[in-house]
């Protein structure tokens, strides 16, 4: 953290550090994360010269009697330091929590507006203008002001009504499972799409088990999409949190799961669970390494100096160079595959920001005329038509006109329930039959037909939701044939590979 902090600094920018908060100070019992260690984490961030205090209570874990804990032991060592409260309602217990935080001498705590405001979200800021009024603590918003705001929201979330997750209260077991809110939702949608659909109660048991697993880690981006990785790995492969450790050296496990064992995203306060980290990592090494299996310490002091102005080159000469902006050789830099997607998509479909949201999510309807503001003076002016029946193999054809033109198009109908290709499934018990884990797309195959393999090696990169999976080999032998390729969508226990044991 010290060299963003000196970074922003030496740049003259207001410089906020986070504690991430978890466990329960409250909680003499709660094991790790108790009083002294955030107050310990405090004194470091200060020493490096902070501005602001920001506790980040990613999961809404904060009850009121830790809030008032917590916040009054730093404002009492830290008089002068201005403290920022952040948290998710997931519990239903925020406002309570962002009073007592409030009380016990925060400056500024979070809130959502009352229309976006509850379960994973903020709490209501309605709620604590009301509370506060005429109060040591009066926030000098006025309760109808901000109600007439709310309106304006209440009618915008209907828009995206389609998106929502379907949570319909607060739940209280995040005491239990210390899910991420950010996180919460985007599970609950990432696990129907894998396949876990009705198993939500387990993915939320399995992702307490998968903290655990990692050692009881701080989660928060990219640490809880580990933690969230592993509770669907553990679910759709039915292991049990003992499986886990003890078949460890044979599992398929995801990217970001290795990763951290390998140190990706630095070293917990309290080091790696052993034997598991010994384990996973038990005959891989770093790429781009001297064989090293674990960073020490941080990992981009280890990494060579990235060099901006060949990257941009590059892209420009991939992508032209009127594409290419500073942002876009930053989201590079640190995302490269999620960005050569996203161009790939522009490229195929063109800028959709054009478009207004309502056209965007829900699409135009049968003598729809929409005008498309590419730039001052460039309209498109495009009305649709028809929408043709649903052919035998799925494919439907859209006639419209642009700019008084008749145009038509064939759109694959993803709702039509045309059958693909059935697959076959790895077959149970055989250990050269090697099959996929959990539902995704083949990335890339990293084998071919006749190939000498060891047990332990890469042989198919697949991706779900956001989640990597490395397939490797069960045993030393020789490929015998590779049945998927890139871009294949499969189903958990889709045969990939078939390998002749030697």
């Amino acid at each position: 953290m010290r060299l963003g902090i000196d970074a922003v600094g030496q740049a003259g920018g207001i410089v906020e550090g986070a504690v991430c908060y978890t466990g329960d100070v409250s909680d003499p019992e709660r094991g790790l994360y108790d009083l002294e260690y955030y107050l310990h984490f405090v004194r470091e961030l200060e020493a490096a010269g902070i501005h602001v205090l920001a506790i980040k209570d990613m999961a809404g874990l904060l009850k009121p009697n830790a809030a008032t804990m917590l916040v009054g032991a730093i404002r009492n060592e830290f008089p002068n330091l201005p403290i920022h409260v952040h948290t998710h309602d997931t519990a239903g217990t925020g406002v309570a929590s962002m009073l007592a935080a409030a009380h016990a001498g925060a400056d500024a705590v979070d809130s959502a507006t009352d229309a976006l405001s509850g379960t994973t979200a903020q709490p209501s800021l309605g709620a604590l203008v009301a509370s506060t009024k005429g109060t040591d603590l009066d926030t000098g918003l006025n309760l109808t002001e901000v109600s007439m705001l709310n309106e304006y929201w209440e009618e915008a979330r209907g828009l995206y009504a389609p998106f929502e997750s379907g949570q319909k209260s607060g739940s209280a077991d995040v005491y239990i499972h210390e899910m991420p809110g950010g996180q919460y939702t985007n599970l609950l949608y990432q696990s129907t799409q894998l396949g876990l659909t009705g198993q939500w109660s387990h993915v939320k048991t399995a992702y307490a088990a998968a903290n655990r697993l990692l050692g009881d880690i701080i989660k928060v981006t990219p640490s809880s999409k580990v933690t969230g990785d592993l509770a669907q790995f553990i679910v759709a492969n039915n292991l049990t949190e003992h499986e886990v450790v003890e078949k460890a050296e044979e599992l398929s496990f995801p990217n970001s799961v290795i990763e951290y064992f390998q140190g990706y995203l630095g070293i917990p306060p309290f080091g790696f669970p052993e034997p598991l980290r010994s384990r996973v990592l038990k005959g891989r090494t770093i790429e781009g390494t001297d064989g090293l299996s674990c960073f020490d310490g941080r990992p981009g002091a280890q990494l060579p100096p990235y060099d901006f102005d060949i990257n941009r080159k590059t892209l420009e000469e991939k992508w032209s160079a009127d594409k290419i902006s500073d942002y876009d050789v930053m989201s590079h830099a640190m995302y490269p595959q999620v960005f050569d997607e996203f161009m790939e998509r522009q490229e195929e479909y063109g800028k959709l920001s054009y478009l207004d949201t309502r056209t965007f999510l829900t699409g135009m309807k049968v003598d729809q005329e929409l005008n498309v503001s590419l730039e001052k003076g460039k309209q498109l002016i495009v009305k649709l038509i028809s929408v043709g029946e649903t052919s035998d193999d799925g494919i439907v054809n859209i006639q419209f006109e642009l700019n008084g033109q008749p145009r038509s198009v064939h759109v694959k109908d993803k709702r039509s329930g045309v059958a693909e290709t059935k697959r076959l499934k790895a077959l149970k018990g055989v250990t050269g039959s090697i099959g996929a884990a959990m539902p995704g797309v083949v990335l890339e195959t990293k084998v071919k037909k006749g190939d000498k393999v060891k047990k332990g090696d890469p042989l198919v990169l697949m991706s779900a939701m956001k989640m990597e999976t490395i397939i490797t080999s069960p045993c030393d032998g020789v490929v015998k044939q590779v049945v998927v390729t890139a871009g294949d969508q499969l189903d958990g226990g889709d045969l990939c590979v078939e390998i002749d044991e030697s």
